[in-house]
């Protein structure tokens, strides 16, 4: 990869924060810098909004941007990241899940999975994605460990996936993986997820664009994590060529999903830019 030419394409066309990110990832920034950028999407209640998801262009706190704090915590310690779990905690359901969405006060430029869903009922999708991003900012920072929001969120992703019995929406499939990543202790879970994997580890996804799948690094992307033995390495070593190959000519990536708006489109190609560059570095193609 060419940092110069990736750090570019960051300058002119990703937002703040992601040029934060990036800069973290390559050495060259700091924690405090990062969190500074995080500041501008963060709400009185503790959660986050304001687009920080980039197809969820509302203002207000929803489950769906606690994704995207999550991964700045992972990397840049703070006590806003359990002073989300809190939020977190305040709108979880009974059951212990995550609604999908909340009620948005803005429809504009925000997708329609998003407006539609129903707010009573809880997502494993959400609540998988966003309680695994929640174990890796644990991992330096205790008082998440800790926090009582995770533990029924564990729970009740446990619940839900024992009780799948047959494969679920792909995305469904891909954050559980993650979540149970950070799940060692539940490797028969794991295993009964690898079941419902195709060979190759591709898979179409329904309701999506015409090309859009999840592939071998959606579900792991990197070689440490215990979903790795899921996979044959040929299929991750040809995931990792594809991977490499979709650098544009301006030497940032894109997506295959469907975007919503020119400024969600803007922010996906620097979120992914920044993901893209994580995973062929930590997997040795840098």
């Amino acid at each position: 990869m060419d940092i110069d030419r990736i750090s570019a394409f960051m300058a002119g066309h990703a937002r703040l924060l992601d040029r934060r990110r990036f800069e973290l990832l390559t050495g060259a920034g700091s924690p405090e810098a990062a969190l500074a950028a995080l500041e501008g999407y963060r709400n009185d209640d503790g959660g986050y909004g304001w687009g920080l998801e980039p197809d969820l262009r509302s203002p207000e706190s929803q489950p769906g941007a606690a994704l995207h704090a999550f991964e700045v915590f992972e990397h840049a310690p703070s006590r806003q990241a359990a002073e989300l779990c809190d939020w977190l905690e305040a709108v979880t359901l009974p059951d212990g899940g995550l609604p999908f969405a909340l009620p948005l006060t803005v429809e504009t430029a925000t997708a329609p999975w998003w407006q539609g869903a129903d707010p009573t009922t809880s997502s494993l999708q959400i609540t998988a994605v966003t309680a695994a991003a929640a174990w890796r900012t644990a991992a330096r920072d205790s008082v998440v460990a800790r926090h009582p929001w995770l533990a029924r969120a564990s729970a009740y992703c446990l619940e839900a996936i024992a009780s799948l019995r047959e494969r679920p929406h792909a995305y469904v499939l891909a954050f559980a993986i993650r979540f149970l990543d950070a799940q060692p202790q539940h490797a028969e879970l794991l295993d009964k997820l690898g079941t419902f994997l195709p060979p190759d580890g591709e898979l179409h996804v329904e309701g999506g664009t015409a090309e859009e799948k999840l592939r071998p690094l959606d579900f792991s992307p990197y070689p440490d994590l215990p979903s790795r033995r899921l996979f044959a390495k040929e299929a991750v070593d040809a995931d990792l060529d594809r991977l490499a190959a979709l650098q544009q000519e301006d030497g940032g990536w894109t997506v295959d999903y469907a975007t919503i708006s020119p400024a969600g489109a803007l922010d996906w190609r620097g979120a992914i830019t920044v993901h893209a560059v994580d995973v062929l570095r930590r997997n040795g193609r840098s």
